[in-house]
This record gives C-alpha cells, structure tokens and sequence, in this order.
C-alpha cells in the first residue's frame, strides 16, 4: 500500500498509530478533512483479520464522515478510530484510557465517539483521559442513544424521497422491507408505524426478530428480503448489500436505510438510477447519529435542537433529489457534489488544514 499516495490523492490529512503493549492496544486514528471543523467519528473495535484491513476501514470510514457532515450541514470534519480487539474479550477500561490519552496527544483536532463495538459506557472511561469526546450518557450531560435520531433521519430521508416519487410524502399504506431490525431499524419502524406504513422485516438476531413480533411486524427468512413485492427496500444491516446479485431481485421504487456503505460499488448507484430507483444516499439520510452528538459540542445538550436539525435531512435530500434531476446524474453522485461544493466554498476562505490548539 502506496500509504502517502493514498492520504494524497484522497485528502486526508494525518493518521495516529496508537500502541500500548501494556494494555494491547493497537489502534489508528484517521483524520481525513478538517475544513468545516474538527474532525468528528466513532471508535470500532473489531477484532479484524489483519492491520491492513484495519487501515483500509480506517481511512474509507474517515472519508466518509467528512461527507457525511459536510452534506448534513455540520461544522464539522471527518475522522475516524479503529482498535484491532476483539470487543467481547479484549475490550478493557485500561485499554479504552490509553486510547483515550493519544486522542487527548490532538488537542481537539479529533472528536471520539461510539461506533461498532464501543459504547456509551467506554465513552466514559475514555473521557476520564480527554475532555474530547461526545456521545456521552444523557446522565453526564451527554446526548445518549444516537439511534433514537438516526432513526429519524431515515424517516424524513423516506418521506423525502416518497414525495419526489409519488406526489406526496405520505408513508400511510407504503409496503417497507427493513434488511435489519437492530436500534436503528427499531426506531426508524416507530416512525413508520405511526403512518399506519406496512412493514417487513428480517434479522440474523432472534432478540431483533422477538421486538418486531412485538410490535405486530411480519417476519421473513434473511434471503427472502430481496424478493417480496414493497414500495421501499430499507437495508439497516451490512454494508454492500445493493450489489449485481441483489439489484435484480428488488421490487421497489426507493431505497433507503440506516445502514453504511450500502452499495457494493459506484456501478450499483448507477444501475439503481438506470432502473428508475431512487436511492437515498446512505451517509445522508442516516446523518442523525452524528448531527445528534453535534449538538453536544460548545452548549449543554439539547434533544430538541438535535431535532430540529435531524430533521433537516428532509429538505437535505431534497436538494439532492433536485440535483440529481436537475444534471441527470444518479443520487449517490448529486449527494458528493452538495458535499463537495460546500467543503470548496469554506476552503476558498480559510487555510485547509488548521493548526492543532
């Protein structure tokens, strides 16, 4: 890997090795873009099979979060940590403090929050090192389960799309087919619910599986998401789901979910907009998480401003919707262009890459 090619080409800015033999870490902190503010993203801790795909998720997460809260229209930038352990057995309030001193080493250049494999908790022993940290407990002022706004946000990411669809962004009766009952597809369904919406759903989880009979939802086998007739496919799981093997099979005219990296590659975009689905771009609509730990920075949290701004996603991705029309381009691209001229209209009034203070 040509490492000072890619940070190059790619814009990043600066990638941390964290070791700390004592306690095992072996972490990467990647800040790609700075522009906006500092760069903001979750710790994972994932036990991956080696520090090359470590670094590959690292610096793709990284540059995605840079879109993510250029397109939201947050002050801030992008980044990302991964830690190579296995969270279940290796996950230790040691280990999370050593991390949290070499975010501490930054000097605020590097928000940390919760990502897969930390939690609220670790956040904690993490801001006994570093006051820079969000995603804290509600109960330590912090701005709790992000998956209660990022639920939100694909609601109004849906209705957005509904609207530009069907005439009206009404979701009453609308067959939804959820790949993924996890937090997020739970507080996305609420929404739905309330809209007397259909829905369909599947998880690998048979706890995800028990909330949704709960709750009165029909159930499927895994495989057999793709396949039954809906209005809209919402992947709330893995990423790369929207792929050559998946495409063909949906029966829907929209797709939007909470989960990241849903297209396998840029091709699967495309092919989405050559069959006449819209998709609404992942990092877009399920932007809640961080537009919700946003709010934490420079003010006491507040959920009814985090609101107010997670539900901006709909008037968001209508300007992408508006763009992708307006220049014939798939949304996936007319999503990158809003980030985009948004991150050159700040640069052409400041220093690209600011100062550590």
């Amino acid at each position: 890997m040509e490492l000072f090619d890619i940070m190059s080409r790619l814009g990043y800015e600066q990638l941390v090795l964290c070791s700390d033999p004592t306690v095992g870490l072996k972490g990467i902190i990647a800040i790609h873009d700075t522009t906006l503010g500092p760069a903001c993203g979750g710790l994972r801790v994932w036990p991956y099979a080696s520090e090359e795909e470590a670094l590959q998720d690292v610096l793709r997460l990284s540059r995605a979060m840079t879109y993510k809260s250029a397109a939201a229209d947050l002050p801030l930038g992008g980044g990302k940590a991964v830690i190579i352990a296995d969270p279940h057995v290796q996950k230790t309030e040691a280990l999370l403090r050593a991390y949290g001193r070499f975010v501490d080493t930054l000097g605020g250049r590097y928000l940390t929050t919760t990502d897969v494999g930390s939690t609220g908790r670790d956040m904690e022993y993490i801001r006994q090192e570093t006051r820079h940290v969000v995603g804290l407990p509600t109960t330590l002022g912090g701005s709790g389960d992000t998956s209660i706004m990022t639920g939100l946000g694909v609601y109004m990411g849906m209705k957005a799309c509904a609207k530009a669809v069907w005439g009206s962004d009404s979701l009453t009766g609308k067959r939804v087919a959820m790949q993924g009952f996890g937090k997020v597809g739970l507080q996305t369904a609420h929404h739905l619910l309330k809209e007397d919406a259909q829905l369909v759903v599947t998880d690998t989880y048979d706890g995800a599986l028990a909330k949704a009979r709960e709750l009165g939802i029909k159930v499927v086998e895994p495989d057999a998401i793709f396949d039954g007739p809906c209005d809209i496919f919402s992947p709330c799981a893995l990423g790369g789901v929207i792929n050559v093997e998946t495409i063909g099979r949906l029966h829907c005219r929209i797709v939007a979910g909470g989960a990241n990296n849903q297209l396998l590659s840029e091709a699967d975009g495309a092919e989405l907009h050559r069959r006449g689905i819209l998709y609404a771009p992942d990092y877009l609509i399920n932007s809640g998480g961080v537009i919700n730990v946003s709010t934490e920075i420079g003010a006491p949290y507040n959920p009814d401003r985090a609101r107010e701004k997670t539900e901006r996603i709909y008037e968001i991705m209508g300007r992408v919707i508006s763009i992708a029309k307006r220049e014939e381009i798939p949304t996936y691209l007319a999503a990158d262009r809003l980030a985009e001229e948004r991150l050159k209209s700040v640069r052409s009034i400041k220093p690209m890459h600011r100062p550590c203070h």
